[in-house]
């Protein structure tokens, strides 16, 4: 099946088989690698992207879904060569540990901030909930969330 899809505000003519996952296109059909693939079922939050400004798990979401869909991916969050001011927030906290559940709880803090610009310690636990730290605790994730809601932000 071909579609065209927004990726970070560019356009993908892609073809795939009807039951691949947006994870696989974004992955292995346009090049992103910053979506990560962690359980294939919807457990675990490493595939999380943005769908219209909502976190979705794209590992469970068919690619032909997304047509018509505004996507976004940890790529899409830096302007330039310029982090974001929530991507200078996590540096800043060391909230990135091994990296690899980063790109998806940058992406959950970005929706929830977007949606709450100002949440409480107990709403940033629950956006973080879908996505697994497998390294430690969220302690570094939240002081980096609350960082960010505290300082003007562009995107």
């Amino acid at each position: 099946m071909k579609t065209i899809l927004n990726v970070n505000d560019e356009s993908y003519e892609v073809e795939a088989a009807l039951g691949t996952s947006l994870c696989d296109v974004i992955r292995e059909t346009i090049g992103l690698t910053g979506v990560k693939k962690g359980c294939d079922s919807g457990g675990c939050g490493m595939c999380t992207v943005l769908m219209d400004k909502h976190p979705i798990f794209s590992c469970m979401t068919p690619f032909w879904r997304a047509e018509n869909k505004k996507i976004l991916t940890v790529e899409g969050l830096a302007d330039q060569d310029r982090l974001s001011k929530l991507q200078e927030s996590f540096v800043q906290n060391h909230a990135p540990q091994c990296g690899y559940c980063t790109p998806a709880m940058l992406l959950v803090a970005k929706a929830l901030l977007d949606s709450n610009p100002h949440p409480t310690d107990g709403e940033i636990r629950s956006a973080l909930g879908g996505v697994l730290c497998r390294c430690t605790g969220y302690n570094p994730y939240v002081n980096a969330i609350m960082q960010a809601a505290r300082e003007p932000r562009s995107k």
